[in-house]
């Protein structure tokens, strides 16, 4: 992980630390008031309830529980390797730290940066801190390592038990200079972090409920009034609209897609909302419409296509993370998208 991307903007920041650097770097609120199939899986308890139910989960499971302090030394031993794998621009080596899309991404950030003649960013994050939620029965155990660095960036970084040991399937970064901390996670007694299920209640809409709608609002180039505006929100939908509306003019279509992909993790915060942790794998296509006018791609995306110039059709796929808050029910407070992680995986065209 090493540049922040602004969502499939073409609009890149270097983000400078001392570690893996990720890159790229939500009104009205009743939970029926979200979009979502319902589950059958049983609801999420009351703040209380989601301890004890947890304590006790763990208390029947023969499995033994991840100490925060086991955690911190399974989060620097992926800190090394990680910078070491990106130091020597090593994509095989990324295979033992990371898994699933992330591994695809940081991939794709040593190709990309292959072929623009660079390095991507290596080194550690300093301050990290750990947040374990409880083990549960037939689930894989996981954690959240956390690093903020005032006027430089927030780094969240999701990490779960694999069949081939420990590696990071999330991440998340805001790297403007007024980037804030995370909202305080909840935790029980013996300071472990209460975890919540994808379809938790007692939300302004569920974890899964909340993916939908971003999602959806990012493929239609329509902001959605829950959200707070931003980047990663608001921003982004408007600026599709206005690439739609220079495309048309210049004779071109485009069409947007957002998928989510891979599992939502979630934690509790104190205030009894929740912060979740999930992926999705976009796509945008331009075709034209009549003959004459030529598009290139930006960013990532144009060094990908060598900064080429189509005239038929042009297409980009990314990888996309995102950290984002979900208030409890009944506040009036929006849900925030906190960071992204943002990486072009692919690009063709004629």
């Amino acid at each position: 992980m090493a540049v922040a991307t602004l969502a499939g903007l073409g609009v890149a920041v270097l983000v400078t630390r001392e570690g893996n650097t990720p890159p790229s770097s939500p009104p009205q609120h009743a939970a029926a008031g979200w979009d979502g199939a319902a589950s059958s899986a049983p609801p999420t308890p009351s703040p209380s309830g989601s301890k004890r139910s947890t304590a006790k989960a763990a208390a029947k499971s023969a499995s033994p529980q991840l100490t925060v302090k086991k955690a911190g030394e399974i989060f620097d031993r992926y800190q090394h390797g990680m910078s070491s794998a990106q130091a020597g621009m090593d994509e095989d080596a990324i295979g033992k730290q990371e898994q699933g899309l992330a591994m695809e991404m940081t991939k794709a950030s040593i190709s990309t940066a292959r072929m623009e003649g660079t390095k991507v960013a290596s080194g550690m994050w300093p301050n990290t801190r750990v947040w374990v939620p409880r083990h549960i029965d037939g689930l894989a155990d996981w954690f959240v390592a956390v690093s903020y660095e005032p006027e430089v960036a927030r780094i969240s970084s999701l990490m779960t038990t694999t069949g081939s040991g420990w590696r990071l399937v999330a991440a998340a970064a805001d790297a403007r200079v007024n980037a804030a901390e995370l909202p305080a996670i909840a935790t029980d007694s013996a300071g472990y972090a209460v975890s919540l299920p994808e379809n938790a209640s007692g939300l302004v809409g569920s974890p899964r409920q909340i993916v939908r709608a971003h999602l959806a609002s990012l493929e239609k180039a329509q902001p959605d009034q829950r959200f707070a505006q931003g980047r990663w929100t608001s921003e982004a939908a408007l600026f599709w609209q206005r690439e739609r509306e220079q495309l048309v003019q210049a004779g071109w279509g485009i069409a947007l897609s957002y998928e989510p992909e891979g599992a939502i993790h979630s934690l509790q915060t104190a205030d009894g909302g929740a912060l979740i942790w999930y992926a999705a794998r976009s796509a945008e296509t331009r075709t034209a419409r009549r003959l004459g006018a030529k598009v290139s791609l930006k960013g990532a995306a144009a060094v990908r296509t060598s900064h080429k110039a189509f005239s038929r059709w042009v297409s980009a796929t990314y990888g996309r993370m995102y950290a984002t808050y979900v208030p409890p029910a009944g506040s009036t407070d929006p849900v925030r998208v906190l960071g992204e992680w943002s990486e072009v995986l692919e690009t063709d065209g004629a």
